[in-house]
């Protein structure tokens, strides 16, 4: 049983990677400096070639404590309610939460309960009823410790 969620997550991956980019509007989203860190400007395209969460992950440990220490750091949230999230498209970097509970892209904090861990992330709306599910971000999934091949629930907050 065991084997077949590695090649379920393999096939999940591989088959991500085939969802067409959509074209950059060009304009940078006004959040603060820790916060587009946490969207990951800096984060590398993966290969073409990746197949592994590894090598779509192109995070560097500096990006994942930055996130970490930002989702840290007390500052004013407001809790949006609970999502189901899906492993969102592995061939975009950062961290990210693409989700019907905002309507424009902010930054926000993502809390995973079943493991005790939190991540900074950009909230990026998307079409559908509050009530719908949310895709989380390889990088972000990772730290959170959720299951990649998992639909977990976590708590969204803006900050």
């Amino acid at each position: 049983m065991r084997q077949f969620g590695w090649v379920l997550m393999a096939a999940m991956v591989a088959g991500c990677a085939l969802v067409p980019q959509q074209p950059s509007t060009g304009e940078p989203p006004v959040i603060d400096e820790i916060e587009s860190k946490a969207r990951g400007p800096e984060a590398a395209a993966p290969p073409p070639d990746a197949r592994t969460a590894e090598q779509f992950d192109t995070t560097t440990a500096e990006d994942r404590a930055e996130v970490l220490k930002a989702a840290a750091a007390p500052a004013q949230s407001n809790a949006l309610g609970t999502t189901v999230a899906s492993l969102g498209d592995p061939s975009d970097p950062g961290f990210w939460l693409k989700t019907p509970l905002v309507t424009t892209e902010q930054p926000g904090r993502v809390e995973y309960a079943a493991a005790g861990t939190k991540v900074a992330v950009t909230l990026i709306p998307i079409d559908g009823p509050v009530t719908g599910g949310s895709r989380l971000s390889l990088p972000a999934m990772r730290l959170l410790e959720a299951p990649l091949t998992g639909l977990p629930e976590v708590t969204v907050f803006t900050r």
